[in-house]
């Protein structure tokens, strides 16, 4: 049993249809038929969205995605068409709301991988593969890897964990072409906002994508969608101390895993019972490992 400790009623706005309420983000179609994501301060960890909010976080996840879209429009185009609010939404949506085109999304995760750990290192050490690609002997956790690479995988419904898969099934599910062009596109979108984290002092050890389809006059092209290149999509580790054979400081969630599974919290993740409210401390510490993520890397002070 996972899923919402308590799942919120979505919010009621004239003109606006609810589509989807997921771990962080509600989903909405305007008139227009343009989407429109709202970024919540909901946390979501070990397969639970908790029932304790982090202020602050969906407007981080928000502008920290804005100002990645505009770093790697000339790889990829993304997805937004506005920030303005729209007419009769509560004012908690202000800077957190974006306005998106409606894509035709592809069903496959698309993660990239500079540096071995989580789930790639579990099957590193079981196999020497990741994703069924062989990687050399004698890599550890938080390992460099000799290039970065695409290791897919797919979309859970809330609740279910994401499960790797190999790119043959990629090309299976969506066609060899599509599979192709989207992990070249993974690869230099990774490449790219690697060097710019790297000149940061941040290292990006890897990071999922989402992609979907646009039609145009042209044919169809691969659009950029959903959040890109946040503490909840991507680890960032602080590359000055980057220390490979043991887990990495990190700038995300890490503070509310270490005490969900702590003695202090009482809570046995493998059991059905929902986790616990968290307490202030790690809400606080939380929320300053998510700023201090954005003002390093934007160069931009949080207010």
């Amino acid at each position: 049993m996972s899923g919402f400790v308590e799942k919120p009623e979505p919010v009621q706005v004239p003109g606006l249809t609810h589509l989807h309420t997921g771990k962080v983000r509600d989903l909405y179609r305007n008139e227009a038929g343009d989407l429109v994501m709202v970024a919540s301060d909901r946390m979501s960890a070990y397969d639970w969205v908790l029932p304790t909010e982090i202020p602050d976080k969906g407007r981080v996840l928000t502008r920290l995605s804005l100002w990645w879209f505009d770093r790697l429009s000339d790889l990829v185009p993304h997805h937004v068409l506005s920030t303005e609010l729209p007419a009769g939404a509560p004012a908690d949506w202000a800077g957190r709301t974006l306005v998106c085109k409606s894509l035709n999304m592809v069903p496959v995760e698309c993660v990239a991988r500079g540096y071995l750990t989580g789930s790639g290192l579990l099957e590193y050490n079981e196999s020497r593969t990741v994703c069924g690609l062989a990687l050399p002997e004698g890599l550890s956790d938080g390992s460099e890897l000799p290039a970065p690479i695409f290791t897919p995988a797919t979309k859970a419904a809330v609740g279910d964990h994401d499960e790797n898969v190999s790119y043959e099934e990629v090309a299976r599910q969506v066609g060899a072409e599509t599979a192709a062009m989207l992990r070249q596109t993974t690869l230099a979108v990774y490449s790219r906002a690697r060097d710019i984290a790297r000149e940061r002092g941040i290292i990006l050890a890897d990071t999922k994508f989402e992609f979907g389809f646009e039609s145009t006059p042209d044919g169809d092209r691969l659009v950029l969608a959903d959040e890109v290149l946040t503490p909840d999509s991507s680890r960032f580790w602080p590359a000055d101390q980057w220390q490979p054979g043991r887990a990495q400081p990190s700038y995300d969630k890490q503070f509310v895993r270490d005490w969900l599974t702590s003695p202090a919290s009482g809570w046995d993740r493998r059991s059905e019972q929902p986790p616990p409210v968290l307490p202030q401390e790690v809400v606080d510490a939380t929320r300053a490992k998510y700023i201090e993520a954005y003002e390093l890397l934007t160069g931009t002070a949080w207010s």
